[in-house]
């Protein structure tokens, strides 16, 4: 692994700590007036995760699709339409 994603690696970590600390803090310091029952932790916690793998699943449907070439194919198939005139570059 070269230094600069060692890096970026360590960047991002940090900031993972940092928001989970955040959001630590930001919890502790809320007002017990109203607590938030098993059932709200619950549904919070599988709402985040299901939004991960949501999220997830559509950048691998993404990679996938880049990758099969159908999207090139598309993109070729529009730049002959209008007649090369079309942006090379998207």
């Amino acid at each position: 692994m070269s230094n600069g994603a060692k890096i970026v690696i360590a960047c991002l970590l940090a900031l993972l700590v940092l928001a989970v600390a955040t959001g630590v803090l930001a919890w502790g310091q809320v007002d017990d007036g109203q607590p938030i029952s098993l059932h709200g932790i619950i549904a919070l916690v599988l709402g985040g995760l299901g939004s991960l793998v949501v999220g997830g699943g559509l950048m691998a449907l993404v990679f996938f699709s880049n990758r099969s070439g159908h999207d090139q194919a598309v993109h070729e198939e529009t730049r002959r339409a209008m007649g090369e005139r079309a942006d090379p570059d998207n």
